[in-house]
């Protein structure tokens, strides 16, 4: 039975929505023979959140202050499934979210996916958005060249991306700098594969005064992830690496095992 991985790393003092999150997790109609796993990273020096999560989610926790990008690469690790699901503590899955991503992988051989977002706004009503982008298959690469037409400004999410978790994998995980890690690997995935824009409105994102996009912990970096986006685009292109579908879904990380560790201690 195949497993579809819901990824969410969550910070104490600012997930004042999880409730609402997990309940859009329990909610998710998955199609026939898939699973669901749901794998919390809470960040932080002092954990809150394991008995308000209980049972419905498997949870890890940091110890230490790390940032978005790390928590999100710990879940990974902790992740058994063929495809993953971002989904932000604050944000909503939609009950067929899941199961809408799931089919396009099932009847295309593509590596990711997003569904169309609606903001959600603090009194509860929801605004839409156009898509910038064709819907059905974006052959790989032209995410990019249409955020490099318009200043660094994407037209899809990476906060909603479903991916192979493989291919996650390959490309390191989520993007090792302390903002746009999502955009940064929805760049990588987007210009080495091809994926699909899909016009169903599967998700939420929550806009609210403590959201991270709104209170950076990091002044003066804006722009720099989008900057940083940017160049790993060309340099992929300019690199001229591809990846080829991968037609099952097998895998997911399950059969890695490591044992002790070999290094020779220090002398002197």
């Amino acid at each position: 039975m195949p497993t579809v991985s819901v990824i969410t790393a969550a910070y104490g003092p600012s997930a004042h929505h999880l409730a609402e999150t997990a309940r859009g997790v329990r909610a998710q109609q998955l199609p026939p023979g898939w699973s669901l796993e749901w794998v919390v990273q809470e960040d932080g020096e002092r954990p809150v959140l394991a008995d308000a999560l209980g049972a419905q989610a498997e949870y890890g926790h940091n110890g230490t202050r790390l940032g978005i990008a790390a928590t999100r690469n710990l879940a990974l690790a902790r992740a058994t499934g063929a495809l993953v699901q971002n989904l932000d503590h604050d944000d909503v899955l939609l009950p067929h979210a899941l199961a809408t991503l799931i089919r396009r992988f099932e009847e295309h051989p593509i590596h990711w996916a997003v569904g169309a977002a609606d903001d959600l706004l603090e009194d509860g009503a929801r605004r839409s958005w156009d898509s910038a982008m064709p819907f059905g298959l974006l052959p790989a690469g032209d995410v990019n060249r249409w955020a490099e037409r318009h200043g660094g400004n994407w037209p899809v999410h990476g906060g909603g991306l479903m991916v192979r978790a493989d291919t996650l994998r390959a490309i390191g995980g989520w993007t090792g700098i302390p903002v746009d890690d999502d955009l940064a690997a929805l760049v990588a995935v987007s210009e080495l594969t091809d994926g699909w824009n899909d016009p169903t409105v599967t998700w939420l994102y929550r806009k609210h005064p403590a959201q991270t996009t709104r209170n950076s912990h990091y002044p003066g970096l804006e722009d720099t992830g989008r900057r940083i986006a940017l160049q790993r685009a060309k340099a992929l292109r300019n690199a001229g690496l591809a990846l080829t579908a991968a037609p099952s879904f097998d895998g997911g990380g399950t059969d890695v095992r490591v044992g002790p560790n070999i290094k020779p201690a220090p002398t002197g």
